[in-house]
């Protein structure tokens, strides 16, 4: 006999939410990479931000898979870690001067994702589930 772990339901949105941070983080590194030698638009600062990024955003989308999947601590984590990034992001996007504008663009759409991801997964009705 098989177990299969189902998605909760309501959780599309989250996931699919999760996963497009993950993937604009992960391709805002790779333009790092690529770019890297331009040293105007690729910050040592840009560097550390990026990579805190992508990582923060792949466990972000883990947390959000091992919620879909009625993990009460997946949920929990996914609730802190949505919330935290949330601000960081914010921070970063408001203050002048620390990163280059392309940068903070680039945040600003994290950051939408991520007010998405926040506000639903501190939702009655998905935290009921």
């Amino acid at each position: 006999m098989t177990t299969t772990r189902t998605e909760t339901p309501g959780f599309r949105p989250v996931l699919l939410l999760t996963g497009g941070y993950a993937t604009l983080s992960v391709l805002t590194l790779l333009v790092i990479v690529l770019f890297r030698d331009n040293h105007t638009m690729v910050t040592d600062a840009v560097w550390v931000r990026a990579t805190i990024v992508v990582a923060s955003s792949l466990l972000t989308f883990a947390f959000a898979r091992s919620a879909a999947r009625g993990s009460r601590k997946g949920l929990l984590r996914l609730r802190i870690v949505s919330a935290v990034m949330l601000v960081a992001i914010a921070v970063i996007v408001v203050l002048p001067g620390l990163f280059p504008l392309w940068l903070r663009i680039e945040q600003a759409g994290c950051g939408l994702l991520l007010l998405g991801v926040t506000l639903l997964v501190n939702s009655r009705r998905l935290r009921a589930r």
